[in-house]
């Protein structure tokens, strides 16, 4: 039987997930000047970085997807790094349309 707990710690592991995959997605878009650099990049790092967050929070919140691997992998990595992904590149502006001051 799954707990509301469980539930609601999932959620919130997911949400912290999808913030981090945006961060780390937008830092790569700002500081990486090719055209497909931060696009490897965040393909690459963001699902390692993730399945780290997923262990640590997995060993915290109740045993919710207990012997499914793949499930778990789907809800704190996939999931994750789709919605944060589609986040950053559609509804957060390009770092190009920002006016930032001269550097002296």
């Amino acid at each position: 039987m799954v707990s509301a707990l469980a539930l609601v710690l999932t959620v919130v592991a997911l949400a912290v997930n999808t913030l981090v995959v945006a961060v780390l997605s937008r830092f790569f878009r700002i500081r990486l000047k090719t055209q497909w650099g931060w696009v490897t990049y965040t393909m690459l790092v963001s699902p390692v970085v993730l399945l780290i967050l997923g262990l640590i929070q997995g060993s915290v919140i109740p045993p919710l997807f207990e012997g499914a691997a793949g499930l778990f992998l789907a809800v704190f990595v996939g999931v994750p790094l789709t919605l944060g992904f589609t986040i950053d590149l559609l509804y957060v502006p390009p770092p190009d349309e920002y006016d930032l001051p001269a550097a002296e």
